[in-house]
C-alpha cells in the first residue's frame, strides 16, 4: 500500500477478554544499518518513569514481505538491522491499566495514551505519520465507537478508521476512547467542546454543558483570546472510586467516581460534583500552563529519561490555584465554599512536617523519586508541589494586588507568560517566572521567591488574607477525618480534650493498620511504626469503628497498652497520649473590612463578566 506519510501505525483490539491490543508500526525507508524503535518510559504530565516497555507481550519485524530478527537492547529499545526495504513491525501490548495514563482494554471498552503502545521510530520524530483504528472483531462490539482529538485523516467524526498527526509528539498527545459511550457537545467563545463519558453513569448531560461551557469561558477570559486549539474533548471515565486527570493539547483523560457526576435530581454543587468540577478546571487550565506555557526542560520532551526542572510548583501549583478561583469566578460555586476548598489546602500542608525539610523547589525537583513514589514516611520528609504550590501562588497573587493597589494582579503574569512563552514555544528557564512576575508587577519579589520557593518555612497567609478582608482561624480537628474548611461544631472545650494519636489508619475491613506514622505523634514517641496492626487497647479487642472512641475515653497526659501485631510477632507498647495540634484551618469573610480590602476582595473573587 502507497502512503501519503512517511510512517504508518495501526491499533487494533485484537483480543479484549486477554486485555491485548495489537499494533503495526510501517516505515518505507528504515536506516538500512540499523533501524531503531523505542518506547517512552514515562507519559508527559505525570513525573515517573513508568517503563511501559514491561507491556509489550512480543514483537516480529518484516522487511520487504519476508520475516527478519528484531533485537532488543535495552529495556525500551529494539533494533532491526541489514533491512534494504519497506519495514513493519507487529507486536501486542498488554492494557490493564484504570487509570488515564496508560492503556486499558476490556469486552467493554478501550483507552490509550499514545506514549504507551507507539513505538517510537528513531531519527523520525519529527515525521508525519498515519494511524488506523481499527474495530475489533465480533457482534457484541458492532457498537463501538472512537473518541479522540486527533486530526481525522478519511475517518468520520466518532468512527474507525484512518487518522494523521504531524508528528510523534501530536501522536502521542490525543489520547483515544473505544467503546460505548454518551457524548455531548457545547461551545465556548465558538469553539466546540465534547464530553465524552465511558462507563456506567446517569450523569446530567445537560447541566455538565451548561457547568463546563461557564468553567470553560471563565479560563479563556483570562487569556484574553480564544482557546489555542479548534476542538476539545473531556475524556470521561466513569467508576465505582478513582480520581485523576491528564492533560494533553486538545483533550484531557479524566477518571472519576460516578457519584462526582451531577444527576437530574441535583441542582445544587455539591461536595462531590465540586470535587469534578475542580478536576475539570484544572486540567483545562493546562491548555496554556504546562502544555504551551512550559519548563525549557520540556522542549523537546526526552521520554527516554527523567526531565528535571525546579519550577513544578508553578506549573502545578498555580494550575491548582486556578483551578477552584475559577469555579467560584464563574458563578459555580459561592465564595464561602471556595473559601471552604482553599482553607482544606491549607490544613493539608500544615498538617505534614515535610513542609519544614523540603521547598516546593526541591519537590519540584524530586517530583520522579518522591512525590509521584510516596511510601509511609512521605508525609515527614515531603512536601506536594502541587498544593503548597497553590498556596505560593495565592500568596504571590494577593502581594502583587495588595502592593499595586489592585492594578496587577497573577492574572496579569500568567497573560505574559502566554504572550512571551507560550504563543512562542519558547521554554522558561529555571526562576524565569519569577523575573516574569517582578517584571509585570513592578515589585521586587525576590524575597518572597527565596522565602516561599526556595525555603522551608510557613508562608505568610494570614496577614496577606486579612489584607483583603479574610480571616484565617486555627483550631484542633474534630476527628480522624477532619480535613478542615469549616468552624468547629463542637465545643472548644471538648476538642482540647480529644488525644491526638499521630498516625495514619488504614488495612482492609475491620483492621487498624498504621499505614504512616506521624513525627513527633504520641505513636512514634511509643515506638509504633507504620505496617504495624493493632489488636487491643488496655486488654481489650479493637476494630476501626471502636478505635476512635476507645481513644477518645482518655486525655491527653494518660497512657493506654496496646497489642499490634509486628509482622507476624504480638507486641506491647504504652503509648502516652498528646495534646491535639492546633492545625486545622478555616477561612471566613471579615463582617467589617476596611474599604481597601472589601475592594481587593470583591476584585480576587470576582464573578467574571463573560
Amino acid at each position: 500500500m502507497k502512503l501519503s506519510v512517511p510512517i504508518h501505525y495501526s491499533i487494533i483490539p485484537i483480543q479484549p477478554e486477554a486485555h491485548l491490543f495489537e499494533v503495526t508500526c510501517h516505515i518505507d525507508k528504515p536506516n538500512p544499518l540499523a533501524q531503531t524503535f523505542y518506547l517512552p518510559a514515562w507519559v508527559p504530565g505525570s513525573y515517573m518513569i513508568r517503563e511501559f516497555a514491561k507491556n509489550i507481550v512480543q514483537v516480529f519485524a518484516v522487511c520487504k514481505g519476508k520475516p527478519v530478527s528484531i533485537d532488543k537492547v535495552d529495556k525500551h529499545t529494539w533494533v532491526v538491522t541489514n533491512c534494504l526495504g519497506p519495514l513493519t513491525l507487529r507486536y501486542q501490548v498488554y492494557a490493564w491499566d484504570l487509570s488515564v495514563r496508560a492503556a486499558y482494554l476490556d469486552t467493554t471498552r478501550g483507552f490509550f495514551n499514545g506514549s504507551s503502545v507507539f513505538l517510537c521510530v528513531s531519527g523520525w520524530e519529527r515525521e508525519q505519520c498515519a494511524l488506523d483504528i481499527l474495530a475489533p472483531k465480533g457482534k457484541q462490539y458492532s457498537g463501538w465507537r472512537v473518541a479522540t482529538t486527533m486530526p481525522r485523516s478519511g475517518a468520520k467524526q466518532y468512527s474507525f478508521g484512518r487518522y494523521q498527526a504531524q508528528d510523534y509528539e501530536e501522536l502521542i498527545d490525543h489520547p483515544v476512547e473505544i467503546g460505548r459511550f454518551s457524548q455531548t457537545t457545547f461551545k465556548a467563545r465558538g469553539v466546540p467542546h465534547d464530553i465524552v463519558i465511558a462507563g456506567r453513569h446517569d450523569a446530567d448531560m445537560m447541566r455538565l454543558q451548561k457547568d463546563l461551557k461557564r468553567l470553560c469561558e471563565q479560563h479563556i477570559h483570562l487569556f484574553r483570546e480564544k482557546p489555542p486549539m479548534k476542538h476539545y474533548m473531556f475524556l470521561v471515565s466513569a467508576v465505582g472510586q478513582g480520581y485523576g486527570g491528564l492533560e494533553h493539547r486538545s483533550s484531557t483523560a479524566l477518571l472519576c467516581s460516578r457519584d462526582d457526576l451531577p444527576n437530574a435530581t441535583h441542582t445544587d454543587v455539591d461536595e462531590n460534583y465540586r470535587t469534578f468540577l475542580g478536576l475539570c478546571s484544572h486540567e483545562y487550565f493546562h491548555l496554556w500552563n504546562v502544555k504551551r506555557i512550559k519548563p525549557q526542560a520540556f522542549i523537546p520532551y526526552d521520554l527516554t529519561r527523567e526531565c528535571y526542572t525546579r519550577s513544578l510548583w508553578a506549573f502545578e501549583g498555580i494550575t491548582s490555584y486556578y483551578d477552584d478561583l475559577a469555579l467560584v469566578r464563574a458563578g459555580l460555586i459561592a465564595p464561602e465554599h471556595y473559601l471552604e476548598l482553599l482553607a482544606k489546602t491549607i490544613t493539608s500542608v500544615l498538617r505534614g512536617s515535610g513542609r519544614t525539610k523540603q521547598s516546593v523547589s526541591e519537590s519540584s525537583f524530586d517530583a520522579w523519586i518522591k512525590y509521584y513514589r510516596q511510601d509511609e514516611n512521605s508525609p515527614n520528609a515531603i512536601v506536594s508541589y502541587y498544593a503548597k504550590g497553590a498556596l505560593v501562588a495565592l500568596a504571590l497573587d494577593l502581594l502583587i494586588r495588595t502592593r499595586t493597589k489592585e492594578k496587577v494582579s497573577l492574572d496579569d503574569v500568567m497573560f505574559a507568560l502566554w504572550q512571551n512563552y507560550g504563543k512562542t514555544g519558547i521554554g522558561l528557564a529555571e526562576q524565569e517566572i519569577e523575573k516574569v512576575a517582578q517584571g509585570v508587577s513592578g515589585v521586587d519579589l525576590s524575597d518572597f521567591f527565596d522565602h516561599a520557593v526556595r525555603g522551608t518555612s510557613d508562608l505568610p497567609l494570614r496577614e496577606l488574607l486579612e489584607a483583603v478582608g479574610i480571616r484565617l482561624e486555627m483550631r484542633v480537628a474534630e476527628s480522624v477525618g477532619d480535613k478542615g474548611g469549616k468552624p468547629a461544631a463542637k465545643k472548644p472545650i471538648y476538642l482540647v480534650r480529644r488525644p491526638h494519636f499521630g498516625a495514619v489508619i488504614g488495612g482492609s475491613g475491620a483492621e487498624i493498620k498504621l499505614t504512616q506514622v506521624l513525627d513527633g505523634g504520641a505513636a512514634q514517641l511509643s515506638g509504633l511504626s507504620a505496617g504495624d496492626v493493632v489488636v487491643a487497647i488496655d486488654g481489650i479487642r479493637v476494630t476501626r469503628a471502636s478505635f476512635e472512641p476507645m481513644l477518645n475515653r482518655h486525655v491527653p497526659g494518660e497512657s493506654v497498652e496496646m497489642h499490634v501485631f509486628r509482622r507476624d510477632e504480638l507486641m506491647t507498647f504504652r503509648v502516652k497520649l498528646l495534646p491535639p495540634p492546633v492545625d486545622t484551618c478555616f477561612l471566613r469573610m471579615d463582617d467589617k473590612p476596611s474599604k481597601g480590602a472589601l475592594r481587593l476582595r470583591n476584585e480576587w473573587l470576582r464573578i467574571a463578566n463573560i
